[in-house]
């Protein structure tokens, strides 16, 4: 699938990135035309905090920056977020896991999205994508 918007933000893997990937959002898809009171806004900003929070809490030893890709185009809005953490995880397990990532299992699927783990072509760390509806 090709979205024409595209945005990409790389932040410390520090708490504070999380209010910012999400402030950083709602500007992007707002200068895409997305109103920030559209119904797949407030979904799309919690499954965004959780993968950012995941990725502060448990790739920051090894991997000190994250990345955040934005895009949209037509009827999907997308993300991503990217760290170098060598551990892969595995989708079919989000809704079994407890805490964050079972959120993003849980609201993803809810609101008709989907979520992918993409390994870096090294093995040496992965973007988790959602998609969901517009």
């Amino acid at each position: 699938m090709t979205l024409p918007h595209r945005h990409v933000l790389t932040c410390p893997a520090i708490p504070a990135s999380v209010p910012l990937a999400r402030r950083e959002a709602e500007m992007t898809y707002a200068a895409w035309g997305i109103n920030p009171g559209h119904r797949s806004v407030g979904p799309a900003l919690l499954v965004l905090s959780e993968l950012v929070t995941n990725s502060v809490r448990h790739a920051a030893p090894v991997s000190p920056q994250l990345t955040v890709i934005y895009a949209a185009g037509g009827d999907t809005l997308a993300f991503a977020v990217h760290d170098r953490h060598p551990r892969q995880l595995d989708p079919l397990c989000f809704p079994q896991s407890s805490g964050g990532l079972a959120t993003v299992a849980e609201v993803t699927a809810d609101w008709g999205g989907t979520w992918t783990v993409r390994p870096d072509a090294d093995g040496g760390g992965k973007s988790v994508w959602i998609t969901l509806p517009l």
